[in-house]
């Protein structure tokens, strides 16, 4: 039986935590405080269906979700450092609750765990080299992508395309979000993924990250990022290079002026007249149609492969690649 979303996400929590559980309190309250934040855990959740539509048992399904979830609570630690985020999940970033060099300890920690996670479902059987050959392949490319989002920034690129951006989130972001949970899938069933996974799953991960840039424009209280934190940390958004080509000159220099100095420099009000004419911008608006071009195409490729596959999980599966894209927070 297909477990529901809701209990599904309860169980990858609980064996989550159980993974970070240590004798020492201070340092276990440290690996598990974003675990314990909440979250949607979608990354998981994908892995979870992905597997179980493709024929996998349901201990295998759930152990490879909590390996991605742990990749995933890492690399956020490790990139609220980097970005200098001050929220995470609707509360202050790891690294300014506690001392920074604990913090990225702790990252470190989550990082080992994931690999002590994965050695040992291959030893247990729960499946084969494939499956820590595409946790390497998804470390990798999502360092890759991290090195061009930090470097654009610190060298102060600005000559950038919408298919250099693609490109960037492609690896940064979308193979690990979309497209990784898929092809663990397929092989946790003991299947060869066809390359419509990567195909479509890239497309679909663009679409998660656009619509997240646009969401921190626009943030609510349950987005749990700090509001138009992108601004602050001079993100090379989508919205934000297509609101840069259409500026009249004048105003396009004012915003690179701002999004040329660092974090603590950049006045609160000039953010928000820059946020406020980014949401008033036909860029906008051309970003929001080009999340949703990107998440047909990518379902479209997509589609005819998952509709073979076990109906129950494969139906809660087309369901959160749908999330991905179709949120408000």
């Amino acid at each position: 039986m297909t477990p529901a979303p809701e209990e599904a996400r309860e169980a990858l929590r609980a064996r989550l935590l159980a993974r970070l559980s240590h004798p020492d309190p201070g340092y276990q309250a440290l690996l598990q405080d974003y675990p314990r934040r909440g979250g949607k855990m979608l990354r998981g959740l994908l892995t979870l269906y992905a597997g179980l539509a493709h024929g996998a048992p349901l201990e295998a399904a759930l152990e490879a979700g909590v390996a991605l979830e742990l990749f995933q609570n890492w690399v956020l630690i490790h990139d609220d450092i980097e970005d200098g985020s001050l929220e995470r999940r609707g509360r202050p970033a790891l690294h300014r609750l506690h001392p920074m060099p604990l913090a990225l300890n702790a990252g470190d920690a989550l990082h080992a765990e994931m690999w002590g996670l994965l050695v040992g479902g291959l030893a247990r059987g729960l499946w084969g080299r494939e499956v820590l050959e595409e946790f390497y392949a998804l470390v990798r490319r999502t360092a890759y992508g991290q090195h061009l989002d930090l470097s654009w920034t610190l060298s102060g690129r600005f000559d950038l395309t919408p298919e250099d951006y693609l490109f960037m989130v492609g690896e940064k972001a979308a193979y690990y979000t979309a497209v990784a949970p898929l092809r663990l899938g397929a092989f946790l069933g003991g299947k060869v993924p066809p390359s419509a996974y990567e195909a479509g799953g890239l497309k679909l991960g663009a679409a998660f990250q656009i619509v997240d840039d646009l969401l921190n424009l626009k943030a609510t209280e349950a987005y749990g990022k700090e509001e138009a934190g992108d601004l602050y940390e001079g993100k090379r958004t989508l919205v934000l290079l297509a609101y840069l080509e259409g500026a009249p000159p004048e105003e396009r220099e004012r915003a690179l002026s701002l999004l040329r100095l660092p974090r603590e420099a950049k006045p609160a009000g000039e953010v928000a007249w820059l946020k406020e004419r980014l949401l008033a911008s036909s860029a906008f608006s051309k970003t929001e149609a080009t999340a949703r071009r990107l998440l047909e195409e990518g379902l479209a490729l997509l589609k005819p492969h998952l509709e073979a596959l076990s109906p129950e999980p494969a139906r809660t599966l087309m369901g959160l690649l749908h999330a991905l894209v179709e949120r408000r927070a």
